[in-house]
C-alpha cells in the first residue's frame, strides 16, 4: 500500500493530501530513507514523519487490506517514538 494512503487509513494524518504534501517536502521516511508518496509499505516497516509540530516514529505491524475504523486503527501500528519538534 502507498505510504500516503496508509497514513490516512490508519488515522495518523487528517487527509491523504496532507500525507502526500509531507512526502513531497521530504518529511516522511521509511526505514530511514526519504520516501515518495507512492512508496510501498509492507509489514514491519518503520515510518518516521514530522507533522503538526511533532516527530513521530511508528512501526507498521500489519498493512490493512481495506478500510479501517478509527477504533481499530491502532491495532495495525506501534508507536515507537513521539516528541515535540523544537523551533529553530
Amino acid at each position: 500500500m502507498r505510504v500516503d494512503k496508509l497514513l490516512n487509513k490508519l488515522c495518523l494524518v487528517k487527509t491523504r493530501s496532507i500525507a502526500k504534501n509531507a512526502c513531497d517536502k521530504n518529511l516522511v521516511k521509511i526505514n530511514g530513507k526519504i520516501a515518495k508518496a507512492s512508496a510501498t509499505i509492507i509489514d514491519n516497516d518503520i515510518i518516521e514523519y514530522e507533522l503538526y509540530g511533532y516527530f513521530n516514529k511508528v512501526k507498521i505491524t500489519e498493512v490493512p487490506i481495506s478500510n479501517v475504523s478509527k477504533v481499530k486503527a491502532p491495532e495495525f501500528y506501534q508507536i515507537l517514538e513521539r516528541g515535540k519538534l523544537e523551533l529553530t
